[in-house]
């Protein structure tokens, strides 16, 4: 807003320094009442326009600091060979469900993964299904179908790269990610 009021003003200065003056006509004195009300009106626009870019830009943080409240927690955990959202997910999908429902112009993707153990296909397989459950249970939550897309990573994004259980229940997730491209 600032730098469209800016452009404005400029283009204005140069086109009042470019053209010629015109030779000065004979007009009716304006009184400082006059003046001092057209002033006090232009400065009361322009307070009002940089308080309504304030809130603008408020209400943009709190947006952006619940997304990254949020995004501290995005991961849906699955026991082995499992893509049914477990419930103590629930809430946290939830959460991320209101969100979604609240700031319809927010877009995730809801990437799937996997451990090592199985056929690279049979990982992005199943990657793909846990997207997809965690899609549907974004879904049914509140959130909208179109606000969410999926993809599999398989095994190829491991969070942990340890071979003993405790690292691959780290990697059998789905990853909700805000404003992804």
């Amino acid at each position: 807003m600032k730098k469209l009021i800016l452009a404005i003003f400029l283009v204005n200065f140069l086109v009042g320094c470019a053209s010629n003056k015109p030779k000065e006509e004979a007009a009716a004195p304006v009184s400082n009442a006059a003046a001092a009300a057209d002033t006090s009106a232009a400065d009361a626009q322009a307070a009002a326009d940089a308080q309504a870019a304030t809130e603008a830009q408020a209400a943009r943080q709190a947006v952006a600091d619940e997304m990254a409240a949020l995004q501290s927690r995005n991961s849906v955990y699955f026991p082995f060979d499992v893509d049914a959202v477990q419930a103590a997910d629930r809430d946290t999908i939830l959460q991320h469900a209101q969100f979604l429902a609240a700031h319809p112009s927010v877009t995730v993707r809801v990437a799937g993964n996997a451990d090592e153990r199985g056929s690279s296909e049979y990982n992005l397989a199943l990657g793909q299904r846990r997207a997809e459950n965690t899609k549907r249970a974004l879904v049914l939550g509140g959130a909208d179908a179109m606000q969410i897309e999926t993809i599999s990573f398989g095994e190829e994004k491991p969070r942990c790269s340890d071979h003993n259980e405790a690292c691959w229940s780290q990697n059998r997730r789905a990853d909700i990610n805000y404003n992804a491209q």
